[in-house]
């Protein structure tokens, strides 16, 4: 299987600091991939690099085996690559079909005056909510009324009005309480089951330990692990993240 996005060596230098060295990763479809690591470990570098922030030094990136240039967030968008940040980046005095469409929204033809097709923005959002089963009293609910779940659930919702391919969620449960990080955790695996390639940023093990098929570990700017589901334990993890981590032959997948 030709996997939906794919880095090879990539590496990326800050002046004299070293972000990234080499790392090797990949996202195949139907599959949550977590990215953990300790603080400077490269997370966020890596993240920039793949949503088009950031340009690598050196290395490569695929995206469906074919060679991408994501030279900026619409060039990584337009090659189907979608990044929910941690902030969400949602408007509070908009409604749910505002925010879903900011940016993405449906005009009529000129003739008409080119007038947002309000309808059009509902039936869609209607559809894409529910396919991530996101459940709203109201379409027209201002974001400022839901609650952290839902608004994780429009965030989510807005980077699939394009039909990406690959969805990176940065930190998705940071900051919820244990209902809503359910429900955030059952968004993830809502885009798994509709085929694509999801790469989860945490800091909470017990997240990617229930949600993901595969856990890269990065430290210091390299990847040093990597564990297949059912394959590891915290310790692994914690060990990997720390450097206590000593691999033994056929531990952990590729290294």
């Amino acid at each position: 299987m030709t996997p939906l996005l794919q880095l090879t060596k990539v590496s990326k230098h800050f002046g004299g600091v070293r972000a990234l060295h080499e790392v090797d990763l990949s996202v195949d479809a139907g599959e949550v991939v977590a990215l953990v690591g300790d603080n400077g470990a490269g997370k966020s570098t890596l993240v920039k690099i793949v949503s088009g922030v950031e340009s690598p030094d050196t290395g490569e990136i695929r995206v469906r085996g074919e060679a991408a240039r994501l030279e900026s967030p619409r060039a990584a968008a337009e090659a189907g690559i979608r990044t929910v940040f941690q902030d969400l980046s949602l408007c509070d005095n908009l409604d749910a079909v505002q925010n879903l469409f900011l940016g993405q929204e449906r005009y009529g033809p000129v003739w008409s005056g080119r007038r947002v097709r309000r309808h059009v923005m509902e039936e869609q959002a209607q559809r894409v909510l529910e396919s991530l089963s996101v459940k709203l009293r109201a379409l027209n609910t201002p974001v400022v009324a839901l609650s952290g779940g839902q608004r994780q659930g429009i965030a989510i919702g807005r980077a699939l009005i394009s039909d990406p391919a690959v969805v990176l969620l940065d930190e998705p449960t940071a900051a919820l309480g244990v209902s809503q990080r359910g429900e955030v955790l059952d968004l993830i695996q809502r885009l798994r089951e509709q085929g694509r390639g999801v790469l989860v940023i945490s800091h909470d093990m017990k997240d990617v330990r229930q949600v993901a098929d595969r856990v890269v570990v990065l430290r210091l700017g390299a990847k040093v692990a990597e564990f297949r589901r059912g394959g590891y334990t915290p310790a692994d993890l914690v060990s990997a993240m720390t450097g206590a981590h000593e691999p033994t032959d056929g531990e952990g997948g590729d290294l």
